[in-house]
């Protein structure tokens, strides 16, 4: 006769219909006082045996069971669904596409609890021979964070990923400057268009695409003060950008820049512009004070933005296909640079120093200064032959 097993111990089954050993045993009571039961089951009875001691193991230490069927594909979905909230449109459809071209396909088909760390070097080793190191970081971060989720909800122990470094990938495309002979052939275009006034006030201004996509009327001062004690040349706050919050990229980002010349005309045209604009659209029309706005009014789209400044460039004879709008705003760093603007100058007008003028102004009612080096070097550089 076969020994009763111990309480506690849980029990053991064969089940006819499915063919394999079943393993229960109960680990708890819920609120309404429902007993809690674990399943496993093993095609043999030595393997259902060990999978229920396992349970019993991790019950007595204070731990939940992992779940045996629960896979890394799961970990990420559930990842993606929940653990994204607050971040940007542009960040959650980056991760989703990261995820679902890279991660999961490789991935997705292993139980969580059995994920090693030699099965994540072994798939970042591999991703190493095509993809940038930047997108390799972006990819363990995924997945680090998809396995800390789940290790949170007890569906895994332990993050194998935190043993797993980041391997080097394939270089990147570095940045680029336009040389003056290319600016200026971007100066002779057309800066009555939307596209050809966004590209010329990003080179002769340094801003970030983001930021001037987000950049409004009620910012832009294009008469300025010069009678004031101290003289106020015309000038734009770029205090905004289309960042899920609204501000830019860093607290220090935010700048008051004196306009050149050239830039001054071209809002002025833009102003009358969109006045034509407006009446176009008619009723379609969204009023959201953006100096660069669609036909409708509303913000510019970014892949939009990509296509207009690839016109801009062909009109001009440049490669369009090897350049992107960020860097515009190396070039205006290179350009100054060129000419004799010190880093610290540079730094100020770009947003990217802590001791200067410019982080030590305050965003809402003080007076802030105006920071004037940039204009006075790109009207130096590209003087304004109809003035």
């Amino acid at each position: 006769m076969t020994a009763r097993r111990s309480r506690g111990d849980g029990g053991l089954h064969w089940d006819e219909t499915r063919q394999r050993w079943i393993a229960t045993v109960t680990v708890g009571y819920s609120p309404a006082g429902k007993r809690i039961v674990r399943r496993a089951s093993g095609r043999t009875k030595t393997e259902a045996k060990n999978k229920l001691r396992e349970i019993v193991r991790a019950t007595e230490d204070g731990h939940q069971v992992e779940p045996h069927g629960y896979t890394v594909r799961q970990a990420v979905e559930d990842w993606l669904a929940f653990g994204l909230t607050g971040r940007s449109e542009n960040t959650i459809t980056t991760r989703r596409f990261l995820a679902e071209q890279h991660v999961i396909p490789a991935l997705g088909a292993r139980k969580l609890r059995e994920l090693s760390a030699e099965d994540v070097d072994r798939w970042l080793a591999e991703k190493a021979r095509t993809l940038s190191t930047r997108t390799l970081q972006d990819l363990r971060s995924i997945l680090l964070r998809a396995v800390k989720r789940a290790q949170a909800r007890d569906k895994v122990r332990r993050n194998v990923v935190l043993l797993c470094g980041t391997p080097t990938g394939q270089p990147g495309r570095p940045s680029r400057a336009l040389t003056v002979a290319q600016a200026k052939a971007l100066l002779d275009q057309d800066d009555r268009t939307t596209y050809g006034a966004y590209t010329l006030l990003g080179l002769l201004t340094g801003a970030r695409t983001e930021e001037l996509r987000a950049l409004t009327w009620d910012h832009v001062d294009l008469e300025g003060d010069l009678d004031g004690d101290p003289p106020v040349p015309p000038h734009m706050r770029v205090w905004r950008s289309v960042r899920a919050d609204g501000d830019t990229k860093t607290r220090r980002s935010r700048r008051t820049v004196a306009l050149p010349a050239r830039c001054i005309e071209i809002l002025r045209n833009r102003l009358t512009d969109q006045v034509h604009q407006r009446t176009r659209a008619c009723e379609r029309w969204t009023e959201n004070g953006l100096v660069f706005a669609s036909e409708t009014g509303t913000e510019l789209d970014a892949a939009n933005v990509r296509r207009g400044f690839r016109r801009v460039l062909t009109a001009a004879g440049l490669p369009a296909a090897e350049w992107t709008p960020r860097e515009l705003r190396h070039s205006f760093v290179s350009l100054l640079s060129d000419s004799g603007v010190t880093i610290d100058q540079i730094a100020r007008l770009v947003g990217h120093t802590g001791g200067s003028t410019v982080t030590e102004q305050i965003y809402r009612k003080q007076i802030r200064p105006v920071i004037d080096d940039g204009a006075t070097a790109m009207n130096r550089l590209f003087p304004d032959e109809a003035g």
